[in-house]
């Protein structure tokens, strides 16, 4: 390889961004797989425009430590939680709305941190791991549709 490097230097400013990107695209489709975000997409995909409230660049952790950190876009209205990520990372994270009546939530301590849990998807059951502030800007926006909290 280095041989063919030391024979072509021209090839390397057209062939890094090619590797760079194509890289990128493998991370966020792993990603995407591993944290649970695919099987959502699987049944929950959302092709609209959402029109309830939004927080953009908020932090998240999904299966497998799977951390959306400052990429997430959280939204709620009444017809359940919406998920969303920044455009960078967004290839193979389509975003998902999941109705409020496939959503459990419990408020649970790690070490020294509290954390809500989300379990999405009845059948699914896939995590969503939210700080509180974030978690309590989506139940005042849900009031009533929000689900019943458990302690775990």
């Amino acid at each position: 390889m280095q041989t063919w490097i030391d024979q072509h230097p021209s090839a390397l400013p057209v062939l890094f961004p090619i590797f760079f990107v194509g890289l990128w695209l493998f991370v966020c489709a792993i990603i995407g797989t591993i944290s649970g975000w695919s099987t959502l997409a699987d049944r929950f995909r959302f092709t609209g425009d959402f029109a309830g409230q939004r927080w953009w660049m908020q932090s998240g952790m999904m299966r497998f430590l799977c951390n959306y950190n400052n990429c997430l876009i959280l939204g709620c209205d009444d017809t359940g939680l919406y998920l969303g990520i920044l455009f960078l990372f967004r290839f193979m994270h389509p975003p998902l709305l999941i109705p409020w009546d496939q959503i459990s939530v419990s408020r649970r301590k790690i070490l020294f941190f509290d954390y809500v849990r989300f379990e999405l998807g009845r059948e699914e059951r896939v995590p969503l791991w939210l700080r509180p502030y974030s978690a309590e800007r989506i139940k005042n926006a849900a009031v009533i549709h929000w689900p019943v909290e458990t302690i775990g």
